[in-house]
This record gives structure tokens, sequence and C-alpha cells, in this order.
């Protein structure tokens, strides 16, 4: 599948895959940042993807910079719908206990390119029964 990445900033990098079946392709910063702790910072990756129809991309966390320095995105998974345009950024928590620094050309977060569906929601006044039923939160940890 082809992306076309457009670079807004001229220290802007495109995404990349770390490896050869890696599901999500590295996110790079633009520009330098300071993050202190417990707070969020909005990353600049200095690009705008035009992503195919029928795909969204993902925002996740890269799991060294989450486990390592303690910072993650804050909405958990970010979502760039494919008519989107503008600049992709990345809201990077600080989970941790000390400022953390953001340069230029880290990897920032990881974005995976996933098919959806769009639902037509109709309203119903019964739905069809199953064996959970509406057992929620840890009910199915039960059997």
């Amino acid at each position: 599948m082809q992306v076309n990445v457009k670079k807004l900033n001229e220290n802007a990098k495109l995404p990349a895959y770390g490896s050869e079946y890696a599901a999500g392709a590295d996110l790079y910063a633009a520009e330098p940042a300071v993050i202190e702790a417990g707070k969020t910072a909005f990353i600049h990756t200095g690009i705008a993807v035009e992503l195919p129809a029928g795909t969204v991309g993902l925002v996740y966390a890269r799991s060294g910079l989450a486990c390592k320095q303690d910072l993650a995105p804050a909405n958990k998974v970010g979502v760039v719908d494919c008519d989107y345009r503008g600049e992709v950024m990345v809201a990077l928590h600080n989970h941790g206990c000390e400022t953390r620094r953001v340069e230029r050309g880290d990897r920032i977060a990881q974005l995976v390119i996933a098919p959806y569906y769009t639902a037509q929601f109709c309203e119903a006044e019964t739905l069809s029964e199953t064996v959970r039923g509406a057992g929620g939160f840890g009910s199915t940890g039960n059997r």
C-alpha cells in the first residue's frame, strides 16, 4: 500500500518500519520538547499523511519509550482519520517522576494503518441473547 506523506517541516522524517514484519512504523519528533513529570506535551512530527480510504492510522506507544522513559501517548491510542490532512501530532504524557526531554529525530510513537468499518446504528427494542449476556467488567474471568 502506498501512503503519501507531506513534510511540513525541514526536520521531519518519514515514518519507517524497524523490521521486516513490524506492524507499526516509527513516528519521529521534528522539534525538541521538554515534558515535565506528570505533564503532557504535544510533539510535532512535521508530517501530514494521505491514508487510503477505508483505513485509519492508529498511533500507539513505543514500548521502549514507555518502559524506559515513562513516555506514552496521553490518549492511549491516537486516531488519524483518512480524510485528515493536518500535521500528525503526538500528545506524549510523562508518567514518571523526572522531567524528560525529546530530541529532534527521536522515535516518539508508532503508526499502525488498519482497515475499519463504518456502521449504520439502528435503534432496537431487543438484542440477541448470548451466554455472557450483560456480564460486564471482569465477568468472563469467573468461568
